[in-house]
């Protein structure tokens, strides 16, 4: 099935990254934005925004923030009650993303909000980070009704030339162009892998660069359908447009897996693709214990948090 899209909607950005994207992409829908952030900085701008308080601890951990997060809920509660969909942008990379992404799924979850979330995971080498970001990413996808992922490490992978920052700039460009089209594109529910490329010769490169970063995360054989997004289309030849079409077609090589083509105008051709997968994917080993069965695993509802207690133990002599 499809997630459904409807009116009125609220983008909200979480953290750093998160916020600085939502204050673009609200452009592209004529939504609102709001944005949520333990660091002030994160918050200099003209959306409503909402500030997590971690008191006195300067760096706090992931635990902490999302605990402070709970403690401001109902605050959180109210900016969600007037919208129908809930676009969340969040980069599960950093502390606040992975610890606040979570809490506001299941936050719009529990007000029956159409919820569709972008995640941007880690690079490889961010290894005190990569434990985080896929329990987040377990909860993110289990509290929204489509989830988009995109992996810096498997752009990275595949172009090993990039730097951080050009990666990051090639991941929002690929995020930027989902969001763009959530108004007359229909996505899949559930899991979908955002994969992209670097600017190439011609499109057909671009597509196999795609094509190898999809790799990174999930099988062909677990795609079950995929939108190839094609920047600058409208400037190339319709052979070649028919030539990508079948070309990813045929790797996928499933009855079942439809691959729709979407032409937009730009600058320099290039192909975005978004592909439904079903099954495992590379982010559920970020977790050790992610391959524990739900139906064999004891979990709490919540996402894990720390709270103070406050509580006064004297020592007993």
């Amino acid at each position: 099935m499809n997630f459904q899209i409807s009116e009125p909607i609220l983008i909200v950005g979480i953290g750093g990254v998160g916020t600085k994207l939502a204050t673009k992409a609200k452009e592209f829908l004529n939504s609102d934005c709001l944005l949520i952030s333990n660091d002030q900085k994160d918050l200099n701008s003209d959306c409503n925004s909402i500030s997590i308080s971690t008191k006195s601890v300067l760096n706090p951990s992931v635990q902490l923030i999302r605990g402070s997060t709970y403690q401001v809920s109902e605050n959180i509660k109210n900016e969600v009650s007037r919208y129908s969909t809930i676009v969340i942008l969040a980069n599960l990379a950093g502390k606040a993303g992975a610890a606040i992404a979570p809490v506001i799924s299941h936050l719009c979850n529990e007000e029956n909000k159409n919820v569709i979330s972008f995640a941007i995971m880690p690079f490889k080498f961010e290894k005190d980070r990569i434990f985080q970001s896929g329990i987040s990413l377990k909860r993110l996808r289990e509290y929204s009704g489509c989830t988009v992922v995109l992996d810096n490490d498997a752009l990275l992978d595949s172009n090993p030339d990039l730097s951080p920052t050009a990666c990051h700039k090639i991941s929002n460009e690929a995020i930027f162009k989902v969001i763009s089209s959530l108004g007359t594109t229909s996505i899949p529910e559930e899991t979908n892998i955002l994969s992209t490329s670097k600017d190439v010769q011609n499109v057909e490169e671009s597509l196999k660069d795609s094509l190898r970063m999809l790799y990174e995360d999930a099988p062909p054989s677990s795609v079950k359908r995929s939108i190839l997004y094609v920047l600058g289309g409208n400037n190339v030849a319709v052979g070649v447009l028919n030539s990508i079409t079948n070309i990813a077609s045929s790797v996928f090589s499933q009855e079942s897996t439809s691959v729709i083509s979407s032409i937009s105008t730009a600058e320099k051709s290039k192909v975005v693709m978004l592909s439904s997968v079903q099954g495992e994917t590379h982010f559920d080993r970020y977790d050790p214990l992610g391959v524990i069965s739900k139906e064999n695993t004891l979990d709490w509802e919540q996402p894990e948090c720390s709270i103070d207690c406050e509580l006064e133990l004297y020592q007993l002599e």
